[in-house]
């Protein structure tokens, strides 16, 4: 079934103007509607599991609905990182979902001085969060990676290129805000509605789905450094 539902929202569409710091806010706001239209369309009462996943993901496990399902979380979403390659051919494999993250004390005090219907975007020099990214928090190293394919981290914001959620999450009412909840909206406002009911939100750091490069050459951060936060508490998955 394929479910389309048109706001008449003239949103730009290049990757320059929608991944612009002043598209953010309407942007994800429009997402988070359409994500809530499509659930409700779709959503069956045998449905035990709900899968979000961007058409944009071009490579993946094969066992990935398996791999996230075995966790038994309530809320769980894989790294996504992106590949470019350089002039000598070698890949830099880019990080791409800075929307995964876990909360700092900037982050916190910054929520607290902003008007409550303020939306943050993740990875702007405008709001400067330094927030733990999940993009940051795997292994640079193939083998280690593997070897610690499982880890979790508990996170306080989440992306939606591959989200797995147990269905009861959202027949409970935990959707995705289309305003500002806690000053986030769409997924990541999804997360903060999910945690003040009680829900638990975890990443895989080390288990990886490919994104398509956008090419954005200034990267997420626009020259920001990487951010590790307060601190980064890892747990042994299955």
């Amino acid at each position: 079934m394929i479910v389309e539902k048109d706001f008449g929202d003239d949103l730009p569409q290049t990757v320059e103007e929608r991944h612009s710091f002043k598209a953010q806010g309407p942007r994800r706001k429009g997402i988070g509607r359409a994500r809530n239209y499509l659930l409700y369309a779709t959503l069956k009462p045998e449905h035990q599991w709900v899968l979000w996943r961007d058409v944009d993901i071009v490579e993946n496990p094969t066992t990935v609905i398996e791999d996230l399902m075995k966790h038994d979380r309530d809320v769980i979403v894989p790294n996504i990182w992106f590949h470019r390659f350089d002039a000598n051919g070698k890949d830099i494999q880019g990080r791409y979902d800075y929307n995964s993250w876990q909360e700092s004390w900037r982050g916190r005090r910054l929520r607290s001085k902003l008007d409550k219907d303020t939306i943050l975007a993740e990875g702007y020099k405008e709001y400067r969060t330094h927030r733990s990214y999940l993009n940051w928090m795997a292994h640079d190293n193939l083998k280690k990676r593997q070897k610690n394919l499982h880890k979790e981290v508990a996170l306080d914001g989440i992306g939606g290129v591959n989200m797995l959620v147990k269905a009861e999450l959202h027949r409970s009412g935990i959707n995705f805000p289309c305003y500002a909840f806690e000053n986030q909206a769409d997924t990541e406002g999804f997360a903060a509605m999910a945690k003040r009911a009680g829900y638990g939100v975890f990443g895989l750091p080390n288990y990886v789905v490919w994104h398509i490069d956008t090419e954005e050459k200034e990267g997420n951060l626009h020259g920001q450094k990487k951010h590790k936060g307060d601190s980064v508490k890892v747990s042994d998955g299955v």
